[in-house]
């Protein structure tokens, strides 16, 4: 039997989220809804969705760093977060991708649009599902099923985007990603994301598993080196 995927949709406008909740119930989904970064974070650990539909301006916690905080949750490590926002600035969006946004809507959100993204992401993650989970390299294992890096016999943790990144990088040792490739196969092709989000992301996978790992081809892209 096919599972039905499960959405969150956290906003603290009762009348955004019975919106959403009505076109997404609507399309098949199942939805549940939270009011704040807090609720969120409470009920994402209980509902287990795969998509977190999630604002940014909430009261008690807001959206920036309930997606950080999400990411640190093992049991939601393949959740998928789409921002809805009416702030639009570059650097609001920016913070949101490097907190570990799959998307960055802006508000007001357009259903059909919506419902494209949350089918292009859904694709996506039953594509991951079906490749191979294990990486294994000289001194480094990768495993996605836990999303865990095991580097001369120690665990390394990572967030969900500078994992994928690594996972891209990793599986085809000393060859070039263009940035093209990397934002298609890791935010996918939807979705905007600026060269300053992919450069963050590999500053800080140098630091987490070595500058050494990560070769920049000027004017390209990255490649990892084994």
């Amino acid at each position: 039997m096919r599972k039905i995927p499960k959405i969150l949709v956290v906003d603290d406008d009762p009348d955004i989220v019975e919106i959403l909740r009505y076109n997404l119930s609507l399309a098949g989904y199942e939805v549940k809804s939270a009011s704040n970064g807090k609720e969120c974070i409470k009920k994402a650990k209980l509902f287990l969705p795969q998509i977190i539909l999630l604002d940014v301006m909430m009261p008690e916690m807001d959206g920036i760093e309930a997606c950080s905080l999400l990411q640190k949750i093992p049991s939601l490590v393949n959740t998928r977060v789409i921002f809805l926002s009416a702030r639009n600035e570059e650097y609001t969006q920016l913070s949101a991708f490097d907190a570990g946004a799959d998307d960055y809507i802006s508000k007001p959100v357009k259903p059909k649009i919506l419902l494209k993204k949350i089918t292009s992401i859904i694709k996506r993650i039953n594509a991951v599902n079906k490749h191979e989970d294990i990486i294994k390299l000289d001194n480094i294992i990768i495993d996605r099923n836990k999303f865990l890096i095991i580097k001369n016999d120690v665990e390394i943790y990572l967030p969900k985007k500078e994992f994928e990144l690594l996972f891209l990088l990793a599986s085809q040792p000393g060859n070039v990603f263009t940035r093209d490739q990397i934002m298609n196969k890791v935010w996918g092709s939807e979705i905007i994301v600026g060269d300053r989000t992919i450069d963050v992301h590999i500053r800080k996978l140098r630091e987490k598993i070595g500058d050494l790992c990560f070769k920049t081809i000027k004017g390209v892209g990255y490649k990892f080196i084994q």
